[in-house]
């Protein structure tokens, strides 16, 4: 028999089942009589307290959803195979469960670094299910390629691997604090080495595979939802130029382009991205 944790969205009462809360470490907080919703995704060895400063900017006038990708953060560790999470697509499917068990319409997506293209992904699927995507640190491909800078070589996501694969754990040290950035403040960097470490080396190693390896640039010019693009500058694992390659090959999309080191902006700038998310979301359509 399933339990039910009880939830009051718009004045309804939504049974939803525990095994969802337990799978996706599921929360749904702020104002839940709001008549809008954020949904807050996590990227790559992160989890949803990544978002912590941000939301609570937001949750005096907005519901916010907040959940753990699988494979990451505390997430139902069983859930994860590496065969069925072999490509992006699986991580929207989970997304789209989530939108649809809350029977949500017309959410705000804020998506950093991965959830992106997997927000993208669910909202070519399910345009219905979101008004507005809001894009952090977004890339639809990783590795370089003709006419495209993507930031990584082949050789540089083989070293990425085996370094993952000879020592975890130290790869995940030095890792964090390039993509932190922010070297004066060494406990943003020390924090990402955390949650990173939480992570179980191979579950890891195979999501970081999945995820530099894919490509999701045929599926931009496809989506029909309004986007804003924030953008990073050095930004170790989405150079500048990708910022601009998806406000050309996104139609209804505007690139925001901001003055913050590194890739977590969410954590090294939270009052500046919840200026920028606010504007955004103040927008006529």
């Amino acid at each position: 028999m399933h339990r039910y944790t009880l939830f009051n969205l718009e004045t309804l009462t939504l049974e939803l089942p525990t095994s969802l809360v337990n799978k996706y470490n599921l929360k749904v907080e702020g104002n839940l009589e709001a008549a809008q919703t954020l949904v807050f995704a996590h990227g790559f060895g992160t989890d949803q307290t990544s978002w912590r400063f941000v939301k609570e900017a937001f949750s005096e006038n907005y519901r916010l959803v907040l959940y753990d990708n699988i494979g990451g953060g505390k997430s139902d560790p069983n859930a994860f195979s590496p065969i069925k999470y072999q490509e992006l697509n699986t991580y929207a499917s989970d997304l789209l469960e989530i939108v649809n068990v809350l029977n949500l319409k017309s959410v705000v997506l804020v998506a950093h670094s991965v959830s992106s293209m997997i927000g993208i992904l669910a909202a070519i699927r399910n345009p219905a299910a979101f008004s507005k995507l809001i894009l952090v640190g977004a890339s639809p491909r990783y590795l370089n390629d003709e006419d495209y800078e993507g930031g990584f070589s082949r050789d540089d996501l083989d070293v990425l691997f085996k370094s993952m694969t000879a020592n975890y754990y130290a790869w995940a040290s030095g890792f964090s604090s390039v993509a932190m950035r922010n070297y004066e403040k060494p406990e943003l960097g020390k924090e990402f080495a955390s949650t990173l470490s939480e992570l179980q080396p191979n579950v890891a190693l195979s999501v970081a595979k999945v995820i530099f390896q894919s490509d999701c640039r045929l599926a931009l010019p496809t989506l029909k939802n309004n986007v804003l693009i924030i953008q990073m500058k050095n930004d170790v694992a989405v150079p500048e130029a990708v910022g601009r390659y998806l406000h050309t090959h996104i139609e209804h999309s505007k690139l925001l382009e901001i003055d913050v080191e590194g890739h977590f902006p969410q954590l090294s700038a939270p009052d500046l991205l919840s200026v920028a998310i606010e504007s955004f979301l103040n927008e006529q359509n």
